[in-house]
């Protein structure tokens, strides 16, 4: 994988939104899921930034905060792509042939997983599981997702991506 910038927010533009959502949400019962995801909302990614300062404010560990941003796989901690393509890369999936879509995909954007083109316009992420086993491969673009995904399936969302 190619070695990415963290991602910044100006500070004091961090600090205005994220004492904003934290006044809103930390009186919730668990708060810590719609406080981040209320921070990508706002910025697209968790800056991470964010993290010593919802730790602070929650009394958790830096340590908790960032566990939970890498567990959930909609949660970022870099600006993602324009279009944001994810793989399942689970058994069902990789049976019926998610792992040769997995290799095209990769070489027709010339990325790897977790990966975004250098013009800024596609991720490419791998999940585990999009609960689509039953019409494998499955494949999520922009939120929409595609069972039985095929060559020429992917190459139709590889040319409205390029769009």
């Amino acid at each position: 994988m190619r070695p990415t910038a963290a991602a910044t927010v100006p500070e004091h533009v961090l600090e205005d939104s994220a004492a904003r959502i934290l006044t809103e949400l930390e009186g919730l019962e668990g708060p810590l899921l719609p406080i981040l995801h209320a921070l990508q909302a706002e910025f697209g990614f968790v800056p991470q930034q964010a993290v010593p300062l919802i730790a602070e404010r929650l009394n958790i560990s830096r340590a908790e905060v960032a566990g939970v941003i890498s567990f959930y796989h909609d949660f970022r901690a870099a600006p993602s792509g324009r279009r944001v393509v994810r793989v399942c890369r689970a058994e069902a999936c990789q049976s019926m042939g998610a792992n040769a879509l997995a290799d095209r995909l990769q070489e027709k954007l010339g990325i790897g997983w977790g990966e975004t083109t250098p013009d800024g316009g596609v991720t490419l992420e791998a999940v585990y599981c999009l609960g689509l086993c039953a019409c494998a491969p499955a494949v999520q673009v922009d939120g929409e997702l595609l069972g039985r995904a095929d060559m020429a399936r992917i190459e139709d969302i590889l040319s409205e991506v390029a769009e």
